[in-house]
């Protein structure tokens, strides 16, 4: 007489299909909280913690030495050697290709930019001037300035744009200059001259 088998055991318990069912549900909550704690990073979105910027560029992979200068409203001159004096920060100081490149994997790659960054970290009202000193000319040829500055917030506004040339060594000029007022706007922007290099520091 053969053995009767029970078809008991291959039926699915309701209990069982219930917990299964709500470890699936918990997965797929826990991994959404994680989505929304965690969002995607929006692209495009600037958030330097600076009011203006000021960018001074020149030749790509020149070898000269282009410094930047700036007084601030209450006197103080930032340059390569004081890089900071109150909101006002030299935050890149640029010496030509000079210390603009790597070694990887016994390949030396070189970074062809050339420029230095002046950040203003407050509203500080009165008057800003911009000079551009050319330092080194290993090249001794004119070297060729771009000049941007540009207010960050509440959004990003363009002051001031321009180019200039620098044509010996030891030339000092004026990029920008312009006056912000206790509510960070911007008036008087120019290029008129005015000297702020102290050679006797150099």
């Amino acid at each position: 007489m053969g053995i009767r088998r029970s078809t008991r055991q291959f039926e699915q318990d309701p209990f069982t299909d219930l917990l299964f069912n709500s470890l699936l549900a918990f997965t797929l909550l826990f991994l959404i909280t994680i989505l929304f704690l965690n969002p995607p990073a929006k692209k495009g979105i600037i958030d330097p913690k600076a009011e203006f910027i000021v960018t001074i560029k020149w030749d790509d992979s020149s070898p000269d030495d282009v410094d930047t200068w700036v007084k601030g409203p209450k006197g103080g001159v930032v340059w390569f050697r004081n890089s900071e004096v109150g909101l006002i920060h030299l935050d890149r100081d640029d010496r030509g290709i000079a210390k603009d490149s790597i070694i990887v994997n016994g390949v030396e790659i070189i970074n062809p930019l050339n420029q230095e960054v002046v950040t203003i970290r407050g509203n500080v009202p009165g008057e800003y001037i911009f000079n551009v000193h050319y330092y080194n000319s290993k090249s001794l040829r004119q070297a060729n300035v771009e000049v941007r500055a540009v207010k960050v917030n509440p959004q990003l506004e363009v002051v001031y744009y321009g180019t200039l040339i620098l044509e010996n060594k030891g030339d000092e000029k004026t990029a920008v200059r312009f006056t912000i007022d206790a509510d960070g706007n911007v008036t008087n922007v120019n290029t008129l001259f005015k000297s702020i290099v102290e050679v006797n520091k150099l």
